[in-house]
């Protein structure tokens, strides 16, 4: 098969729960932020973001847990051919809090979990010899099934010419000596564990820990009299990972401390420590197996872990090698790095779960149309509901299995709506905006964050914002206020936002005006995910657009245009005049499509089989000139 992977870890996975009240008790903690946790799927994780290919081994319940696990190991880019499904045991779950500055105390709940179920017929001789590097860690010693699957796994991977790393990972209640309260314990000394260790010392290229954690490896209470211990009996490189002061390699005879290379070190405030160890193994592995010199690996983990201690979780919160560059780059560093907004925008650019390439969306969200065609038509306003739920079935009859299509619906009337939408696996957009407010307003929701904590995480933010740049002052002042406290919100609760910006109902519409707007909007410091704007009177119009956002936010998604209820004819040509513009990558058009039915639908002219007829006609329609007018681009 070959080295087709850079490296596997194996070992420890678990679902963390981190309290989001920062400085508070576990016992008064209100609510929990969930991520995979556990050392070796957190540098899985950490090294995929950094570029390297990398694999997990190990095991998870066959219930939700383990199913979420599964899915963001994924999403992050990391083989998990080797992950296996237990279906008798449950996926561990830590429980953990932020109370103090370097005070995190945490419950492991690892009765018979399924990771420490790992066992030999786990090992696969195929992934092992496919992998430049394994990473054992400590915990998975504790127990003869772990341990035997960790022994077997260096046995192959030293029979294929990889190498093997040792992450010591010591946690003393894993160990059985400390209690459930003691999960944040770093050392107890222990001659068993010592003696469990100190066998895999000789076969190992890289062993890496803290001072603690090197004392338990050496079986010696004495940090360098344990690496000196560690140096009799392995010609391993020795990392020292030494906190808030950096890290020493070592490679040959040990005397002292300043016989090791230290790296670039960053004095930033410490939000966090829990995770660091492991963001900074990812940093050091993404450099040490490309061969960079030892200073440049320990200035890359050193870095990684910077960035884990500034921010609350684990694996979510290690840096992408974008990000990682820039942090680099920077000539100045912020102590409050995780108030670093160009990283943090980065970061959460990189980190998004990922989108369409193309987007044809059926906009069913308005509030304000419908109520009205309901009021004309004299049916009571409980029927839009069942009236949206028709319109997602019209959109799925065009869809079928294809990628690239959603809707846009609201909580209001499309809760229904939104079931079916999600269950068809469409993207989906929600606005949030009063309809028709200038200035703009809030849609039952004067506490936006409180708001969308309730939405599912790929629901996307949409707000319309009736914008021109000749609007009056002080109205542009409180456009600009809602908008910056949406984008605060949106980003706060990790939802995607979608500004849509109307222009040309309230001003003249020239070739720099929409470009003007959108400048402007990042000049606030608002990097929406998407854009949906109206149709531009020129191609030279809409370049403009595009030159302002490929300037501001390279990682914008892209644009969709909106239909603004004009004729189908219209729209096409609209589609055939943003054929060259790669920004526009699809639209979102409601009216066009749903108006008739629903006028009829409501008047009881036609039933529900024949207003989803209609309107998977008419949306059928666009997709199709939509689709046309792109295979006519790339043909010529």
């Amino acid at each position: 098969m070959g080295q087709v992977l850079d490296v596997v870890t194996i070992g420890r996975c678990s679902v963390d729960l981190y309290g989001q009240q920062i400085g508070s008790r576990l016992e008064d903690i209100a609510s929990f932020a969930k991520s995979v946790g556990g050392c070796p799927a957190n540098i899985a994780i950490g090294t995929a973001r950094l570029g390297l290919k990398s694999a997990l081994l190990t095991r998870v319940g066959a219930e939700q847990m383990g199913g979420f696990v599964r899915e963001q190991l994924a999403r992050e880019g990391v083989e998990t051919a080797g992950v296996t499904v237990d279906p008798e045991r449950l996926t561990a779950l830590v429980l953990l809090a932020v109370e103090d500055e370097g005070v995190s105390p945490m419950i492991f709940y690892r009765s018979d979990c399924a990771d420490m179920a790992l066992c030999e017929d786990d090992v696969s001789d195929e992934l092992i010899a496919s992998a430049r590097a394994i990473v054992v860690t400590g915990t998975h010693f504790s127990k003869p099934n772990t341990e035997a699957a960790q022994l077997k796994a260096i046995r192959l991977a030293k029979a294929a010419g990889g190498k093997v790393v040792f992450d010591i990972d010591y946690r003393p209640n894993l160990w059985g000596l400390a209690g459930h309260a003691q999960g944040f314990e770093r050392y107890v000394a222990s001659d068993h564990v010592s003696s469990k260790l100190q066998p895999i010392l000789p076969d190992c290229d890289l062993i890496v820990g803290t001072e603690e954690e090197m004392m338990i490896a050496g079986g010696i209470s004495d940090p360098l009299a344990a690496l000196k211990a560690i140096r009799a009996v392995s010609a391993a490189t020795l990392v020292l990972k030494r906190g808030a002061m950096g890290c020493i390699i070592f490679d040959g005879p040990i005397e002292t401390l300043e016989d090791g290379v230290a790296g670039r070190g960053f004095p930033i405030e410490v939000f966090n420590v829990l995770g660091a160890g492991d963001a900074f193994m990812s940093g050091l592995l993404a450099g040490w197996l490309r061969g960079k010199p030892h200073g440049e690996c320990a200035t890359m983990a050193n870095a990684c872990g910077a960035f884990a201690v500034s921010r609350l979780l684990c694996s979510p919160e290690y840096p992408t090698s974008a990000e990682l560059d820039a942090f680099l780059a920077k000539d100045q560093i912020r102590r409050r790095l995780r108030k670093d907004e160009d990283l943090n925008h980065i970061h959460w650019a990189t980190t998004r779960r990922p989108g369409p390439e193309r987007l044809m969306a059926l906009a069913c969200d308005h509030r304000m149309q419908i109520e009205e065609m309901a009021e004309a038509a004299g049916a009571p306003r409980e029927r839009i509901e069942d009236f949206k739920v028709l319109a997602v079935e019209a959109a799925s009859r065009v869809a079928g299995d294809q990628p690239g299509f959603g809707v846009l619906l609201d909580g209001i009337y499309g809760q229904k709506a939104l079931y079916c939408a999600a269950a068809k696996g469409f993207w989906i957009g929600r606005p949030v905006e009063k309809p028709g407010s200038r200035p703009l307003d809030f849609d039952h929701m004067p506490d936006l964050g409180s708001h969308l904590t309730e939405w599912p995480v790929d629901h996307v933010v949409k707000c319309l914002c009736f914008y021109h740049p000749d609007d009056p002052a002080e109205l542009k002042a409180r456009q600009d206020r809602e908008l910056l406290r949406l984008s605060d919100a949106a980003r706060t609760v990790g939802r995607e936002l979608l500004v849509e910006i109307i222009a040309g109902k309230h001003g003249a519409l020239e070739e720099d005006t929409v470009a003007s707007i959108v400048r402007h909007v990042y000049d606030l410091g608002i990097k929406p995910d998407w854009w949906k704007l109206e149709p531009q009177k020129s191609v030279s119009a809409w370049q403009r657009i595009e030159a302002a956002i490929a300037e501001r936010d390279p990682y914008c998604r892209g644009i969709v245009l909106l239909g603004l209820d004009a004729p189908e004819a219209e729209l096409t040509a609209a589609f055939r005049a943003v054929a060259d513009v790669s920004m526009v990558k699809g639209f979102a058009v409601g009216r066009t499509i749903f108006a008739d039915a629903a006028r009829r639908w409501l008047r009881g002219e036609i039933d529900d089989e024949t207003a989803i007829a209609d309107m998977a006609r008419r949306f059928g329609a666009l997709v199709d000139a939509w689709q046309g007018a792109g295979r006519q681009t790339e043909a010529a």
